[in-house]
């Protein structure tokens, strides 16, 4: 288990990155943390189809996607953040390199979109996690990160939670 907890420049970082056997250490986190990861486990997760999957409407709803990166200089490699959402990201097959910034980001590429609840950056990443399979990282709102810099293909699942 790792949880982050960084501040600089007022600017907080809490990711935690831990194994999905270890994911009831975090229900009491948010209330709808349990649900999310009861989803993660399930069984069949690596045929679900690709796309969105909503488990409570617009609280909380997965993105499955297959991805086949361009690495970490790739152009999937941007750096994002939300501010309503909290991000749980989980490689189904994998790994995944995700990038995050320790500082605020200061350079905007695409202003935020309240509908889709994101902001770009071109801002560069600080750090990089290898996110292996049976990993999960989540990212709260506000914490910047540049999500699927992966080698290869890569099938993941990103639970999407409404902070309320």
């Amino acid at each position: 288990m790792l949880i982050c907890y960084v501040e600089f420049e007022l600017v907080r970082l809490t990711m935690i990155l831990d194994r999905i056997e270890n994911a009831e250490r975090y229900f009491s986190l948010h209330p709808r943390f349990k649900q999310s990861f009861e989803f993660l486990r399930r069984k069949d997760l690596s045929t679900v189809p690709d796309g969105r999957l909503e488990i409570d409407g617009e609280r909380l709803w997965v993105n499955m996607a297959h991805w086949k990166g361009q690495g970490r200089e790739g152009a999937q490699a941007r750096v994002e953040a939300h501010k309503k959402h909290i991000d749980i990201h989980f490689p189904i097959s994998g790994p995944e390199d995700i990038g995050f910034r320790t500082g605020r980001c200061k350079q905007i590429s695409k202003p935020y979109d309240s509908v889709k609840d994101m902001e770009f950056f071109t801002d560069p990443v600080d750090e990089w996690l290898l996110l292996p399979v049976g990993w999960f990282a989540i990212f709260f709102p506000t914490e910047a990160h540049a999500p699927e810099a992966v080698h290869g293909e890569l099938h993941k699942a990103t639970v999407k939670i409404l902070t309320d």
